[in-house]
């Protein structure tokens, strides 16, 4: 079962809070949905909460039971001192179940990712004997300090964490702080995982004379010493300088993992840029990678120091991705950047690009509230987002150059493009070239899953709970967009909904939550069990499979 964000979740808890009284101390009665808790049968629904990590029971956690069908009809309960919870009169039908205690990450019945597993109600299913499995959280903290071992005050502390969700393996920003005035910095609640540290800052002696021209000779500050010229490079844990030679670091449930850090000088580089005088000057955009993303790098200053020169001052020695604007229109460049003082040339550089897209909905359909379209690169990363106007309009100015997949969404609806147009062109799909130099105007042609298709999980002839269900698109790497999974309910039930029309294969994985089963040459040997249908634009409403989806091993 998927489930909601949880910050929609919050609102629907507040609601339920006002709308229910709950009683305490493990147990609760439950209204059916007619209102009268003797109508019709009824079934309880009770079990154990336990940390994940040792077993032993959460006593005073928060449990929550929610009907899927509808998320108003909430009940809440604490755990008892032997983590017991018990929900009585409860009618037949699905339920998410989740718990709640502070120090551990909240969850739902055998939550994976943004899926877990529904209590189904009804005649021959155990539901009396759950166990409600809580994480404990991590703690990771540690030290920034200089080259002298004193701390290094308001450093940049950033948090990355090695992904799998979605079925690819990726390193991705998870959080940043800043140190204290003892360099000290803490992320109290992390969830277990891979995870890598980086910090940057600035030396507290650090000065940055002026060059009077490309030939080095310092027109301020004479008397400085180099030693004082300097900056910090962004520095992982490990004492790495790149996010590739970083050093990950392994927090288990309920580890604290002191992760220090050290900061060395190096000379701080003093840039000039160039420019026609009458054109005057952007200050030039500094990007450094770091890991699957890009990151700006804050220069300490910049300044003309004569007509048609700007001089950048600051910057520690690395290869970084340089824009700036030039004649009118947005231009970068990639530069190793080694020599204390250089010239950096970005005239020859590639030109920036832009769209200007005009969304058209499905016929008949309004535009929902908070409609946004996106552009996603070939790292399934979202390099830039826009809402849409009222006119159902959006420009994207100052995008690198390449192929982009345009992706579109509202809260309350999921939309995928069918087609694009221009003047002359119609393109099938959702793929659009940034063209150096060039704005483009786009009308791009919405729809949306309009199919859910419902079947059962099976090992053999008993059905299985828990279990990843996922719908595969014909050619998978070009159809991102189609992919759609559950998790099987306690009866091993699923139901995958917003289904584009197209060709798949659905298939069940056991234990796949956490692979990276959309890594290239994983799915062949699944898709070869799986089971082959097509949606066509015809088709409505809901499918349901005649056969079960047979489990397949990891």
């Amino acid at each position: 079962m998927r489930h909601p964000s949880r910050f929609v979740l919050i609102g629907i808890v507040l609601l339920a809070m006002y709308l229910n009284p709950w009683f305490a101390g493990g147990r609760a009665q439950v209204a059916s949905r007619s209102g009268n808790a003797a109508a019709g049968v009824s079934y309880k629904i009770a079990g154990t909460v336990v940390s994940s990590l040792t077993g032993a029971p959460v006593a005073r956690a928060r449990v929550s039971l929610t009907d899927v069908h509808n998320a108003q009809q909430v009940m809440r309960i604490i755990t008892t001192d032997s983590g017991h919870f018990e929900f009585n009169g409860v009618p037949a039908g699905k339920f998410s179940l989740q718990g709640a205690r502070r120090g551990f990450l909240t969850a739902r019945y055998d939550e994976h990712e943004q899926y877990s597993t529904a209590i189904v109600t009804g005649a021959g299913i155990p539901t009396e004997n759950l166990v409600l499995r809580l994480t404990p959280l991590g703690f990771l903290g540690g030290t920034v300090s200089d080259e002298l071992g004193e701390p290094v005050r308001q450093a940049r502390v950033r948090l990355y964490r090695n992904s799998t969700q979605g079925g690819m393996n990726r390193v991705i920003f998870a959080a940043s702080e800043m140190t204290d005035d003892q360099g000290y910095y803490e992320f109290p609640a992390v969830s277990p995982g891979e995870y890598y540290v980086s910090a940057a800052g600035k030396p507290w002696y650090a000065v940055h004379p002026l060059l009077s021209s490309k030939t080095g000779t310092a027109n301020a500050l004479p008397s400085v010493a180099k030693a004082l010229d300097a900056a910090y490079p962004t520095t992982y844990y490990g004492g790495a300088t790149e996010a590739e030679g970083a050093t990950a670091i392994t927090v288990k449930a309920g580890d604290r993992v002191q992760a220090d850090m050290h900061l060395n000088p190096v000379p701080a580089l003093h840039l000039i840029f160039h420019a026609p005088e009458e054109q005057g000057f952007s200050i030039p955009a500094f990007q450094k990678r770091a890991f699957d993303s890009t990151e700006y790098v804050p220069q300490e200053g910049a300044q003309s120091v004569s007509p048609g020169v700007l001089e950048v001052v600051g910057i520690p020695a690395g290869h970084y991705t340089v824009s700036e604007q030039v004649q009118g229109s947005q231009r970068s460049t990639e530069v190793d950047l080694r020599t204390e003082s250089q010239e950096v040339d970005i005239s020859r550089g590639e030109a920036w690009g832009g769209v200007k897209l005009k969304l058209v909905l499905p016929r008949g359909e309004a535009q929902p509230k908070q409609l946004g379209v996106g552009l996603r690169n070939s790292r399934l990363q979202v390099v830039a987002y826009r809402q849409v106007d009222a006119a159902g309009e959006a420009t994207f100015d100052g995008i690198s150059p390449g192929k982009y997949a345009i992706v579109a969404g509202a809260t309350t609806r999921r939309y995928f493009v069918s087609r694009t147009s221009s003047p002359g062109t119609e393109t099938t799909g959702h793929d659009i070239e940034i063209t150096p130099g060039v704005t483009q105007d786009l009308t791009v042609f919405l729809a949306s899953g309009v199919i859910a298709i419902e079947g059962v999980v099976k090992h053999g002839d008993k059905p299985e709970a828990g279990i990843m269900v996922a719908l595969i698109p014909k050619d998978p790497k070009s159809h991102l967009e189609m992919f759609r999974r559950d998790q099987s309910d306690l009866d091993g039930t699923f139901v995958v909904r917003d289904v584009i029309p197209g060709s798949y294969t659905i298939v069940a994985v056991e234990d796949a939550w956490g692979f990276a089963w959309l890594q290239p040459g994983v799915l062949a040997r699944y898709l070869l069990k799986g089971q082959n249908l097509t949606i066509t634009e015809s088709m409505k409403g809901t499918i349901y499979l005649p056969d079960p989806v047979q489990v397949q091993p990891r």
